[in-house]
């Protein structure tokens, strides 16, 4: 786990309000919330454009490699009501967790269901304005 990840200021009040509203009902997946929130409390708030480039925001396109297995996949970080596909990720998934805040360059180390996984940061396309404005 890295020390410190960077989390734009309007992706870190979202994600709180969606750990605190799942909270309040009846969430199954509360270990998911946990590590969620977790990760927010350890995560460098900052405003959108102090973002560092190539760091993993929401709503950002990933290009994650596998170190063990060499597979390189791309995937679009997202919140749980906009998957859509193999190509997206949510941000409750183990691994959606675990890209938030990292750049390029980094290797995510993540213990999923299945066992530990590690993933190289590739590339990091990040989210159109107008992504951003849908993600509202």
């Amino acid at each position: 786990m890295k020390d410190n990840i960077y989390i734009a200021r309007e992706d870190y009040d979202r994600l709180r309000r969606l750990v605190d509203g799942r909270r309040a009902g009846d969430y199954r997946d509360a270990d998911y919330l946990n590590t969620l929130d977790l990760e927010l409390e350890r995560a460098e708030v900052v405003e959108g454009g102090a973002v560092p480039r190539g760091v993993v925001t929401m709503n950002s396109e990933i290009r994650l490699k596998d170190l063990d297995t060499g597979e390189v996949k791309t995937y679009r970080l997202v919140y749980p009501a906009q998957v859509r596909g193999e190509d997206s990720i949510s941000v409750l998934a183990p691994i959606g967790t675990a890209m938030l805040g990292y750049q390029v360059g980094d290797v995510i180390e993540w213990r999923v269901p299945k066992g530990m996984r590690r993933l190289k940061v590739l590339k990091v396309v990040p989210r159109s304005p107008r992504a951003a404005v849908a993600a509202g």
